[in-house]
C-alpha cells in the first residue's frame, strides 16, 4: 500500500486546510495509507477525519521558536510511518519537507502551493524570508502542485522550475455542498433575515488580501440605492484588523446592515442562506474554495479578477476588476435584477462545479501525480542496474 504523509501548519478553518481534509478523505477511499501531521493543537477540522482510516498526528508545537524538539518529534513520526510521498501544504511545510529529506532518502517530496503570488506586502519579515527561501529551494522537491493557473504563472516568474510544476485545481465536495433551502432558511432566521431581504455574503478569513474594505464600501453604495439588502461577513482573523473593519462599517453608516458571524462549521447552510456570494479579493487568490462551494449550492457569484476566480465562475456569474467598489456595486445590482426576473439557472451554476471541479477529479489527478513519481523512481532504478 502506498503511504502518503501530509504536513500542514494547523487544521483550523481555512481554504487550504479544508482542501487537505477533502483530498485526504478521497485518497483514503482509494486505498492509500494517509497520514496528516500538523503543527498546532486545537484544529476544529480534525473531527472531520474521525470516521476515516486517516492517521492524524498533532506535533504540539508551542510557538514560532519551538524548533529543535518539534523537528525531532516530526522526524521520529515520519521514520515510523516511512511514507512513499511527503506532501507539504503551504510554504512553511514545503521548506520543512526539504529539511526532512536526509532522514527519508527513499521518500518523494511534493510541495503544495495555494496562492497566486507571494503576497510580499502583507508578510512580516519572516514571511518574506520564507518566500525567498521557497523560491531558492524550489528545484529540490520532486514535484510542485499548484492549485491555480494564476499561481503557476506567477511562481514561474520567481524562478520555480517549469518541468516540476503541475496544476491540479481544488475539488469541491458536491455531496456536502448542494442546494438546500431548508437549512439556508434556518440560518437566515438565526441572523434575522426576512424572506424578501436580499442577503449578500463575503465568506473568507478576516485578512487584508480578502479586501473587506472594498466589500464594505460597495455595500454602502448599494444600500444608498436599495433598502432591501443586508450583508454578511463570515470568517475569522486578527481582532485588531476586525475592529478596523467594524469602525469602517460604522463610518460608512452601514454597521446595522452588516452581520459579522466569525467562523462557522455549517458552511453548506451558510452558502444556502445567501442570495449572492461575493469574492472581493485584491491579491493572491489562487483557487477560491468559497466560490466553488457557493456555486455548488446554486448561488450566483460576483468575483474580482484575481487568481483563477474568473475561470471558476465561467459564464455563471460576473467578474469585475479588483478594488473597484463602483464596478462591484453594478455587478451586484445586475445579479439582483436577474434574481427578480428569474434570469439565472441554479442548476447551471451547480453543474459547472460538478463537471469541472469535483472531488473525484481532484483525487484522480493527484493519484496520477503520485503514481507518476513512483513509476519514474522504478524506471530510474532499473536503468541504474
Amino acid at each position: 500500500m502506498n503511504k502518503i504523509a501530509f504536513i500542514i501548519r494547523d487544521l483550523n478553518f481555512g481554504g487550504a486546510q479544508r482542501q487537505l481534509v477533502t483530498l485526504a478523505k478521497g485518497l483514503d477511499k482509494q486505498g492509500f495509507d494517509v497520514n496528516i501531521l500538523y503543527f498546532y493543537p486545537g484544529g476544529p477540522l480534525e473531527k472531520d477525519l474521525k470516521d476515516s482510516n486517516i492517521s492524524v498526528i498533532c506535533l504540539e508545537k508551542r510557538g514560532r521558536w519551538h524548533l529543535f524538539s518539534f523537528f525531532w518529534h516530526l522526524v521520529q513520526h515520519l521514520k515510523q510511518i516511512r511514507p512513499n510521498v511527503l506532501h507539504g501544504y503551504l510554504a512553511e511545510s514545503n521548506l520543512l519537507s526539504i529539511l526532512l529529506k536526509p532522514f527519508l532518502p527513499a521518500t518523494k517530496i511534493i510541495w503544495g502551493i495555494r496562492e497566486s503570488n507571494g503576497n510580499i506586502q502583507f508578510n512580516d519579515w519572516l514571511g518574506n524570508l520564507i518566500f525567498k527561501l521557497e523560491s531558492f529551494l524550489s528545484h529540490f522537491p520532486d514535484l510542485i502542485i499548484v492549485n491555480s493557473y494564476a499561481g503557476q504563472t506567477y511562481y514561474l516568474t520567481q524562478g520555480f522550475p517549469t518541468d516540476k510544476m503541475i496544476v491540479i485545481s481544488n475539488g469541491i465536495d458536491t455531496e456536502r455542498f448542494k442546494p438546500d433551502q431548508e437549512v439556508g432558511a434556518k440560518v437566515r432566521a438565526e441572523w434575522g433575515i426576512s424572506k424578501n431581504t436580499i442577503l449578500i455574503g463575503l465568506v473568507g478569513r478576516i485578512n487584508p488580501i480578502k479586501d473587506h474594505p472594498t466589500f464594505l464600501k460597495t455595500a454602502a453604495l448599494l444600500a444608498e440605492e436599495r433598502t432591501d439588502v443586508r450583508f454578511v461577513c463570515v470568517g475569522v482573523g486578527s481582532e485588531t484588523y476586525a475592529r478596523e473593519l467594524y469602525e469602517l462599517a460604522e463610518k460608512l453608516n452601514i454597521f446595522e446592515k452588516v452581520i459579522w458571524t466569525g467562523g462557522r462549521a455549517d458552511m453548506p447552510a451558510v452558502h444556502n442562506a445567501l442570495n449572492i456570494a461575493v469574492s472581493s479579493s485584491g491579491y493572491t487568490e489562487g483557487f477560491s474554495n468559497v466560490i466553488g462551494e457557493a456555486m455548488a449550492c446554486g448561488v450566483p457569484c460576483v468575483v474580482t479578477d484575481v487568481g483563477d476566480s474568473a475561470w471558476i465562475v465561467g459564464d455563471t456569474g460576473i467578474v469585475v476588476p479588483p478594488r473597484n467598489p463602483e464596478a462591484l456595486k453594478n455587478a451586484m445590482k445586475k445579479l439582483i435584477e436577474n434574481l427578480g426576473a428569474n434570469n439565472f439557472n441554479r442548476a447551471h451554476i451547480r453543474q459547472r462545479i460538478v463537471e469541472q471541479f469535483s472531488v473525484q477529479q481532484l483525487v484522480i489527478k493527484t493519484e496520477a501525480a503520485f503514481l507518476s513519481l513512483f513509476c519514474d523512481s522504478i524506471s530510474k532504478s532499473q536503468k541504474s542496474m
